[in-house]
């Protein structure tokens, strides 16, 4: 049969460097290599090809030789497809295999299987949970609904019709992996495979549980009550331990993932753990001060606003904001408060002849930014 062009084999273009043609023959040598594809024969013919593809490119002197001739510079002895016993000039076979197989040992290679039947842990299980502005800033329980896998209630988990046998594989012994060892180019090569007879499980069933179909585990839905502590915010993901699907062979259940979402509040507004709120105020409050009552997450308090209170000026209440995650009970942010001075509008001409007689008794001393402003301009143009 006709061979390949030993840069397609590679999947490379002539005149590739030195480092592509290694970095494109390891990948492919992991790629193909026969313990990594048992009983795959085209697997196996890959392989070589790729090692005698090397062989020939990684050398300067028969690679120019191939790239003047093609395949009749290169004498047979260099590649022999199926009987090929090549070298591997340039390649580094500690990295390939510590890739392939962890590393060198006992004066060959080896590789290892997960064992079937050792114990694993069950799935984690993710679901949002929606709560009010004020349930995050207070904490709250709510029971979520799940659908999770559980340990069958037929079979108690074993995987067995009731009354019937679990015996142990004859095979693997129960550790749900065979050892196998393979005589190749590279000398005594030991690889572990999931059993085939047991399926990997370490165990044989003789009759099946019909509800879980010898699984061990079923679909249940399950209600969970989850603690939502004071202070969480929008995003943030609460793990609630050992409540997700349950585990194999004794493994340890999951988690259940709560991811929160806070709905918005038509007053309060939260920077990290602060609270912010707009509070109107009228023209007359701002110019002369008054007592009023403000809105907080823990009702309402009074506030004295000072006289000349300016439009957007912010003052703050300490401890008023939200819980902080994870500190000490009181451990609270502050509550910003924004006033928002509300000029009045629909005014009749008596309202307004009083507005006007009334700012004619001003002057600059009561305008203080007013008066800084026109000075500057005065200054600009003297």
């Amino acid at each position: 049969m006709e061979k390949r062009d030993y840069y397609e084999v590679l999947g490379l273009q002539k005149g590739a460097s030195d480092a592509d043609i290694k970095k494109a023959y390891r990948k492919l040598a992991k790629q193909y290599h026969p313990d990594l594809n048992p009983d795959n024969p085209e697997a196996e013919e890959k392989f070589k090809e790729i090692n005698e593809a090397n062989q020939v490119l990684s050398d300067p002197e028969k690679r120019a030789k191939y790239d003047r001739f093609g395949h009749a510079g290169i004498d047979s002895s260099y590649g022999g497809g199926a009987n090929f016993t090549g070298g591997f000039d340039g390649i580094d076979l500690g990295d390939i295999f510590a890739d392939i197989f962890g590393g060198f040992g006992g004066g060959g290679f080896s590789s290892r299987a997960s064992s079937g039947s050792s114990a694993k842990r069950g799935s984690d299980i993710a679901v949002t949970l929606e709560i009010s502005f004020m349930e995050a800033c207070k904490g709250v329980s709510k029971d979520v609904k799940v659908s999770c896998l559980e340990e069958c209630p037929e079979c108690k988990g074993s995987g067995a019709a009731p009354g019937s046998a679990v015996n142990t594989c004859p095979d693997c012994n129960g550790r749900g992996v065979v050892t196998v060892q393979q005589r190749s180019m590279f000398g005594m090569m030991q690889t572990q495979r999931p059993c085939t007879k047991c399926g990997g499980k370490g165990k044989i069933i003789e009759k099946p549980c019909t509800k879980c179909v010898g699984s061990g585990r079923t679909t249940q839905t399950k209600i969970i009550s989850v603690k939502v502590p004071a202070g969480v915010d929008n995003g943030i993901t609460l793990s609630v331990r050992g409540k997700g699907s349950a585990g194999v062979n004794g493994g340890a259940s999951g988690d259940l993932k709560v991811r929160i979402s806070v709905k918005s509040d038509p007053v309060f507004k939260r920077d990290e753990d602060d609270i912010l709120i707009e509070f109107p105020i009228t023209y007359m409050q701002a110019v002369c001060g008054a007592e009023i009552e403000v809105p907080t997450i823990d009702g309402m308090v009074s506030y004295k606003v000072p006289a000349g209170t300016q439009p957007g000026q912010v003052f703050r209440l300490r401890g008023k904001g939200v819980q902080r995650l994870q500190r000490s009970e009181g451990d609270r942010g502050d509550q910003l408060v924004k006033m928002v001075v509300e000029v009045p509008k629909n005014l009749n001409k008596k309202q307004k002849d009083a507005l006007i007689a009334f700012d004619e008794t001003l002057d600059d001393k009561n305008y203080e930014k007013r008066k800084g402003f026109f000075d500057r301009i005065k200054d600009m143009f003297r």
